[in-house]
């Protein structure tokens, strides 16, 4: 995949790092390493602005580095530091209750930089999430509202036993993992693949099994401090198709990109949301597909769930329509998790005023298949087309029954694309519209 180049800032140290300072590096080539010699970073073409910050937390030196990446054209600031962490696997650690409140000075740069970075559509500002196995909402830098906080998960998609957690964690990126004897298994690789500083003076001191035999890469970096750099890097695809996006168009992209892991042990809530991996690990094809500039003549109406599918029940939700405009186009998108398809019936439901009947999507196909993820249009719905001409504003309801014995699963997402015939009666606003749903199944992004 290429991209465009787009210019992530680093505030860590340094341009030339000394000696022991080798974190920067290796946080660098996650994001953009260029591929060429031998790593490749999430979005090889971003071009790097490193920024080295040598004071301490909280001075007026931290402050100034937010404000000077801002003002020389930084689009995605990516910081994998912040306050002391607790020991992971110690509880009783007293660091795991502090709390670091975010200095009034450091507030004013970041929301400089959120606001006025970006000729006024906002740097994006990504936080590690924390290595102490602790509450991130402690951390006054990383939940900082605006900025996105990075969790980390591992090769086995579940959570890395050191990462912090909490309301502020907004996505995970993988990184590297440990066991941790009784709690939690080994993971299978030793971790990131990423450049390190030359010869014996970076991580890798030259060893093959631990990288290159030159030392110019690691094989073991990780952390959240791997996985911050690697979810800018996707902010930085994600700008490369679509330059405009502001801070909340980003965060939006991000969420509509992210895919729920770890469903068992993730806690995920009614808006989907877990306090291990926020809206769930980024998938960079979903976010820079997101990304892309929606046609000024297509509506999307859409929504994300985690809404029971219980056995036996019926299920109904709702998404609204207010653009008046006929349609020349219609399509539903639709994704769910269920043990055995073959027990759905799916029933799309249109607006009263319209008087056309119901479509039926899915009428218990599939059999044993567990899942569904598909989009229906008029190739493979033909009765959608009966929507075609007409407004299609109003309350559209989508009712799933399961109509056989044991199997269950959850609602995940259901969409409308409509292609507007006169796109010019509609409203600038309603581009990429998202309607209310019934209650405890909205998601609030």
């Amino acid at each position: 995949m290429t991209c465009e180049a787009h210019r992530l800032s680093w505030v860590l140290p340094n341009v030339e790092p000394q000696y022991p300072e080798n974190h920067g590096t290796a946080c660098a080539g996650v994001a953009c390493a260029s591929g060429r010699d031998g790593a490749s970073g999430v979005a090889p073409e971003a071009k790097l602005m490193p920024i080295r910050l040598a004071a301490g937390l909280g001075s007026q030196q931290e402050a100034n580095a937010f404000k000077w990446a801002a003002d020389h054209g930084a689009d995605v600031i990516s910081c994998s530091w912040g306050p002391m962490d607790g020991t992971w696997y110690d509880p009783s650690d007293p660091r795991h209750r502090e709390r670091v409140p975010l200095p009034a000075s450091t507030k004013l740069a970041l929301d400089y930089a959120l606001t006025r970075g970006r000729a006024g559509k906002g740097c994006v500002v990504l936080f590690a999430a924390g290595n102490g196995n602790e509450a991130v909402d402690n951390d006054g830098y990383a939940s900082y509202p605006g900025v996105i906080a990075v969790a980390a998960c591992n090769d086995r998609g579940t959570r890395s036993v050191y990462s912090d957690f909490g309301a502020a964690v907004f996505l995970a990126f993988p990184s590297n993992d440990m066991a941790w004897p009784g709690h939690h298994p080994a993971p299978l690789t030793p971790g990131i693949w990423t450049t390190d500083r030359s010869t014996r003076r970076g991580y890798n001191p030259g060893i093959a099994s631990e990288g290159d035999v030159k030392g110019n890469y690691t094989n073991s970096f990780g952390g959240t401090s791997s996985a911050a750099p690697g979810a800018a890097g996707v902010v930085a695809l994600a700008l490369a198709v679509n330059p405009e996006l502001n801070v909340a168009e980003i965060k939006d992209v991000l969420r509509r990109g992210c895919e729920r892991i770890d469903p068992q042990g993730g806690r995920y809530d009614a808006q989907g949301r877990s306090p291990y991996y926020g809206y769930g690990r980024v998938n960079a094809l979903k976010v820079v597909e997101a990304a892309k500039p929606v046609r000024r003549d297509t509506l999307i109406v859409s929504r994300n769930y985690d809404l029971p599918l219980p056995d036996l029940q019926s299920v109904e939700v709702e998404l609204q329509v207010t653009e008046t405009a006929q349609v020349d186009r219609f399509a539903v998108s639709l994704e769910l998790e269920h043990t055995y398809i073959g027990d759905l019936s799916i029933r799309l439901i249109p607006p009263s005023a319209l008087r056309l009947p119901d479509v039926v999507l899915h009428d218990r196909a599939g059999g044993a298949t567990r899942d569904l993820k598909r989009t229906y249009n008029l190739a493979n719905t033909p009765r959608l087309a009966q929507f075609s001409s007409h407004s299609c504003a109003g309350r559209w309801l989508l009712r799933i029954q399961d109509q056989a014995a044991a199997d269950s699963g959850r609602l995940l997402s259901f969409g409308l694309q409509l292609g507007l015939l006169d796109a010019s009666s509609r409203s600038s606003a309603s581009t990429e519209a998202v309607a209310a749903l019934g209650p405890a199944a909205a998601n609030s992004g």
